[in-house]
C-alpha cells in the first residue's frame, strides 16, 4: 500500500464519503466518521448504550490517507464488559463492515448528532498495547504512513485457538532478593562494558553504539546484556537481520538465561506458531524477546532494553508502507520508555556515528590493543608489492597473493571466499562491441544459469538462444559479472580435490566444519566456520566500490568486516581492491568508527543523509508534481529531480515512472513528513488514481 492511497476504489461505498465535509454527509456517514458533538446513549435497532464511558474510539483499518484519525462509535450493554482498549473490533464504516482496534473508552464524544454502534467484539483479547498504539502513531507521522498501515506491521493476524489456549503464569520481575547476576563475561573485554551492563541492572538507561570485536562472541555479549536488564525488573528486545541471527541469540538467551523466559519471532514459524508466542508475550509470560525486523513493535512489558545488530543490513529495510526502519522505531521506543538502547556490529554505520555525534549515545569500544589481538590480518590484493610482482593483479579476481594465501590456509582449515553477486554468469554482454545483452520483448538484461543453458532473461525469464547484438550483429556474448556459482566452479578446478561448498539465496549453510574446504558465499550468508575461518578472501572489490550508490563505500566495507570476523585472529584475508582506498584502509586497519565520521563530516558538507533529512516520492511526472504542488513544504526544503527511475525491473521505464528527492535541514524532518502526509490525504480526498509512494530516509537514493 502506497502512502498516497490513490483513490478511494478500495472500499465499496466509501466514495460517497470521503473527502466531504461532515455536516453534508449522510447520517450514517456521520456516525461512522464520528463527527457528531454531544452524542447521547440512545437506543437504535433495540440496542442500548453501555450506562458507563458509552463511546469508544476506534482505529478503523482504512489506510487511506485522508481518514487517517479515530471515528467514534457507542458501546453497546451487551459489549461493555469485552469492549476494553486494545481489543479488535468490528464497525460499519460507509456502509460496510470493516476491522478496527478499540483504542479508549470515553464518556461522550464532544460531537453533536447520533453515533452508529460497535457491531461486535472480534475477540476479548486486548491484543493492541497503550504503548504500542502510541508508538505506531508516532511511527505513522515520522514515516508520513497511515496509523492502519503501521497497525499491520506491529498485530500479527488473529487466531482463535491460540487465544483460546490456556495462558502461561506472567513472568517474575526481579526485585531485591533476586539471585545475582553473573559477571560482565564477553563486556570484560570493552573499558565500559561493565558499567554499562551494572547502569542495566539498576533500571536506568544507558544507550551506546558498539563496536564488536571480531569473533563469534556477540551473541554472547547480547545475552549478557539482556540478564542484566532482566536482573534490573525491566523487559528487553532485541532485532537481528535474519533468521540465523535469531538462531544464534536465541541459543546465546537459553543458555543464558534459562528454559522458557525468552521467545524467538521469526516469519518462518508459521502463523499459528508465531502468534503463540507474540501473545505470551503481550500477556506478560516472557519479557525477553529475539526476533527480525517485525519483532520491533513486539509488546514487551516495561521496556528496560533495545539491541539492534548490524543496523546497516538492508534486510532490516521494511518493504512495506511506511516503510520504518528498525534503528529509528527502536530509537524512538527507548526514548518513549526510559529504556537503554545498544545498537551494535561489526562496523558503524553513519547514521550510528550521528547518534554518538548529537550525544544520543555513547560509543562503546574494545581499545586498541584487544582490536589488534582479535582481528585478522587484512591486505589488499592491488597494494604496491603485489602490483610489482603480478601487474595483472589489478584487474584479475584472483591474483597471485590470494592464490597463495588460499593453497597455504587450507592445510589448516577452511577458507572463506566472499562474492558479492550471485548465480552463474548475471550479466552479459556483446563479445565484439561489448553493448550490454539485452532481451528481445522486455529489454531486461540476459544472463546464464550454468556452464550448458542458453541465455535467458532475468526480468521474463525467456530464452534468448538465437540472440544476435542489435549494434554490430555479433552473436556471441562475454560476461560482464560473475556470480557464486561461477566462481565455485572455477575454483573447483583450480584447487582440485578440495571440497568447494556454496552458501548463498538458494541455500543458506549455518555453519560448516573445521576440515579444509573452500566455502564461496555471497555476503550475509557466509557461514560460521568452527573454530573459525583459516583465511578469507574478498573478491570483486572494485565492482562493490565502483556502484553508483551513496551508501557504497560504507556498505562494502561492511560486507568485508563482517566476512573478516569470522577468520581466527591473525588469519590472513586478501581484498580485491586498491589498497589506497578509504574503504580498504578501514578494513586494514579495522576502524569503521573513524571511517564513519569522516563519511559523516562529508555528508554534512554536501548535505546528504544521515546529515540532512530526505524524502522519496516515485510515481508518475504528473503525480509528482500534484503532490508537490499541494505539500507545504518548510523553509529551507530543497527539491532535487524528478528523474527517470532506474529499477532493475520490467516496465519501469516504460511506465515513465519518476523520482524526485525533497531535502531539508535534520530540525525539519517532522514538517517534511506533516507536509507529505497533508498533501497525500488531500489527492486520496480528490479520488486521484495515479499514487505516489512516499519514502522518508530511504535506504538507496540512486
Amino acid at each position: 500500500m502506497t502512502s498516497d492511497g490513490g483513490g478511494t476504489g478500495l472500499i465499496p461505498g466509501l466514495d460517497e464519503v470521503a473527502g466531504r465535509p461532515t455536516k453534508t454527509l449522510p447520517s450514517a456517514a456521520r456516525g461512522a466518521a464520528g463527527a457528531t458533538r454531544g452524542a447521547r446513549p440512545a437506543p437504535k435497532g433495540g440496542r442500548v448504550a453501555a450506562g458507563e464511558l458509552p463511546v469508544a474510539r476506534v482505529a478503523v483499518d482504512v489506510p487511506l490517507p485522508h481518514l487517517d484519525r479515530t471515528f467514534d462509535y457507542l458501546v453497546p450493554d451487551k459489549l461493555a464488559a469485552e469492549a476494553v482498549p486494545g481489543v479488535r473490533v468490528r464497525v460499519r464504516f460507509a456502509g460496510r463492515l470493516v476491522d478496527g482496534y478499540l483504542l479508549e473508552r470515553a464518556a461522550d464524544s464532544g460531537h453533536d448528532g447520533k453515533l452508529l454502534f460497535l457491531e461486535r467484539v472480534v475477540s476479548p483479547e486486548p491484543v493492541l498495547a497503550p504503548d504500542v498504539a502510541a508508538l505506531a502513531r508516532e511511527v505513522a507521522d515520522r514515516y508520513a504512513g497511515t496509523l492502519a498501515d503501521v497497525l499491520r506491521l506491529a498485530v500479527p493476524p488473529r487466531h482463535a485457538r491460540v487465544e483460546a489456549e490456556e495462558p502461561k503464569a506472567p513472568a517474575p520481575v526481579a526485585g531485591p532478593d533476586a539471585e545475582p547476576v553473573a559477571g560482565p563475561g564477553p563486556w570484560a573485554r570493552y573499558p565500559a562494558g561493565p558499567s554499562f551492563l551494572a547502569a542495566l541492572r539498576e533500571g536506568r538507561a544507558p544507550r551506546a553504539v558498539w563496536s564488536a570485536l571480531p569473533g563469534p562472541a556477540w551473541p554472547a555479549a547480547v545475552a549478557r546484556a539482556v540478564a542484566a536488564a532482566l536482573a534490573g525488573g525491566r523487559g528487553a528486545l532485541v532485532v537481528v537481520a535474519d533468521g540465523r541471527d535469531v538462531a544464534r541469540v536465541d541459543a546465546a538467551l537459553a543458555a543464558e538465561l534459562g528454559e522458557g523466559r525468552h521467545v524467538a519471532l521469526t516469519a518462518d514459524l508459521g502463523p499459528t506458531v508465531r502468534y503463540r508466542r507474540w501473545l505470551a508475550v503481550r500477556r506478560g509470560a516472557v519479557r525477553a524477546v529475539v526476533g527480525t525486523r517485525a519483532a520491533m513493535f513486539a509488546p514487551v512489558a516495561d521496556l528496560g532494553l533495545v539491541v539492534l545488530w548490524d543496523d546497516g543490513d538492508d534486510v532490516h529495510a521494511e518493504p512495506h508502507a511506511p516503510y520504518p526502519h528498525p534503528r529509528e522505531v527502536l530509537a524512538l521506543r527507548a526514548h518513549r520508555a526510559g529504556a537503554g538502547a545498544l545498537f551494535g556490529g561489526y562496523t558503524r554505520t553513519t547514521d550510528a556515528a550521528r547518534l554518538v555525534a548529537t550525544g544520543w549515545a555513547r560509543a562503546l569500544a574494545a581499545d586498541r590493543d584487544q582490536v589488534r589481538a582479535a582481528m585478522p590480518r587484512v591486505r589488499p590484493a592491488g597494494d604496491d608489492a603485489e602490483l610489482a610482482r603480478d601487474p595483472a593483479a589489478r584487474t584479475a579476481r584472483l591474483g597471485e597473493l590470494a592464490f597463495r594465501t588460499a593453497r597455504a590456509a587450507l592445510a589448516d582449515g577452511p577458507v572463506l571466499v566472499q562474492v558479492p553477486r550471485r548465480g552463474y554468469l548475471p550479466g552479459l554482454a556483446c563479445g565484439r562491441c561489448r553493448e550490454a545483452a539485452r532481451c528481445a520483448a522486455c529489454r531486461g538484461p540476459l544472463a546464464l544459469a550454468s556452464s550448458h543453458a542458453a541465455p535467458s532473461c532475468r526480468w521474463c525469464g525467456r530464452i534468448a538462444g538465437d540472440w544476435h547484438c542489435p549494434e554490430c550483429g555479433h552473436f556471441q556474448v562475454r560476461a560482464v559479472a560473475v556470480g557464486a556459482r561461477r566462481t565455485a566452479e572455477e575454483l573447483g578446478r583450480a584447487f582440485p580435490g578440495v571440497p568447494v561448498r556454496t552458501s548463498g539465496r538458494d541455500q543458506i549453510l549455518a555453519d560448516v566444519a573445521a576440515d579444509p574446504a573452500l566455502v564461496v558465499a555471497t555476503p550475509g550468508a557466509e557461514p560460521v566456520a568452527a573454530g573459525g575461518y583459516a583465511a578469507a578472501l574478498l573478491l570483486d572489490g572494485r565492482a562493490l566500490l565502483g556502484r553508483a550508490d551513496l551508501r557504497a563505500g560504507e556498505e562494502a566495507l561492511r560486507r568485508w568486516l563482517n566476512a573478516a570476523a569470522l577468520v581466527r585472529p591473525g588469519g590472513p584475508v586478501v581484498v580485491a581492491a586498491d589498497g589506497a582506498l578509504r574503504p580498504v584502509q578501514a578494513l586494514v586497519r579495522w576502524d569503521a568508527a573513524t571511517y564513519a565520521d569522516l563519511e559523516l563530516a562529508e555528508r554534512r558538507e554536501a548535505g546528504f543523509p544521515p546529515a540532512a533529512r530526505m524524502a522519496s516520492l516515485t510515481g508518475t511526472p504528473a503525480a509528482i508534481r500534484d503532490l508537490l504542488a499541494e505539500a507545504r513544504l518548510p523553509a529551507g526544503a530543497e527539491v532535487l529531480g524528478p528523474v527517470p527511475v532506474e529499477d532493475d525491473r520490467p516496465g519501469e521505464r516504460a511506465a515513465g515512472r519518476e523520482r524526485a528527492l525533497v531535502r531539508v535541514p535534520p530540525g525539519a524532518a517532522a514538517a517534511l513528513a506533516r507536509a507529505l502526509r497533508d498533501a497525500a490525504a488531500v489527492r486520496s480526498a480528490r479520488r486521484e488514481p495515479e499514487a505516489v509512494r512516499v519514502q522518508i530516509d530511504p535506504l538507496e537514493l540512486i
